[in-house]
């Protein structure tokens, strides 16, 4: 695979090319790395696609799961308590998740536990691979990135798609590197407050 665009959402890309380039270089190589040939394995079953082969997003993942893993990225979670209240979920953010429970148990509140979970962080840098639906790109930027960068766990998060080309030759729904570049756009210079690299790759 090959990056064919790269997105810097609030200075993520000159954050690591000056604090992380190891990590930087890393990432490259381990994208260059995918073997598209080999993830083209899906057989169509869509209506005009009939018997196509296309380009799996299962192995594709898979394929990024075993490079990154090789290399030391792993699974990280954020843990934290919400509740009905919204003046005190506002009090609470920024707490620990112990110190959130208390809080909203002291205030007679019913705390209810949530996590998000990263598959891929090394460094205090989160990566996505997202070759799903569209909602699923919009979670990873606007919640998943933020929840980690909020709780002082990433400085930067990244978010691999397909490029249009590599996913007009995938399963409809997927989501795609031009479609969610408009979306990040479309929200402001400033949203989500997180800084971001959006990667668009392709064969």
């Amino acid at each position: 695979m090959k990056i064919i665009e790269t997105y810097s959402h609030l200075n993520g890309l000159e954050f690591l090319i000056v604090h992380k380039p190891q990590l930087w270089e890393q990432i490259q190589n381990v994208i260059s790395s995918v073997d598209a040939d080999a993830c083209k394995t899906k057989v169509s079953k869509e209506k005009g696609m009939v018997g196509k082969l296309l380009y799996s997003p299962i192995d594709m993942n898979i394929s990024f799961k075993n490079l990154l893993s090789k290399e030391k990225w792993s699974e990280s979670r954020v843990s934290y308590w919400v509740t009905k209240n919204e003046k005190l979920i506002r009090k609470t953010l920024t707490m620990d998740a112990t110190e959130q429970k208390k809080e909203i148990e002291g205030a007679g509140e019913l705390p209810i536990f949530s996590y998000n979970q990263t598959d891929f962080v090394k460094d205090r840098v989160a990566i996505e691979v997202q070759f799903g639906k569209y909602s699923f790109v919009a979670y990873d930027l606007f919640v998943k990135h933020l929840a980690f960068y909020i709780g002082d766990m990433i400085d930067v998060g990244i978010e691999i798609l397909p490029m249009k080309t590599l996913q007009s030759q995938m399963s409809s729904g997927v989501a795609y590197y031009e479609g969610e570049l408009y979306n990040v756009i479309r929200q402001g210079r400033g949203v989500p407050a997180v800084p971001l690299v959006i990667l668009g790759i392709a064969p």
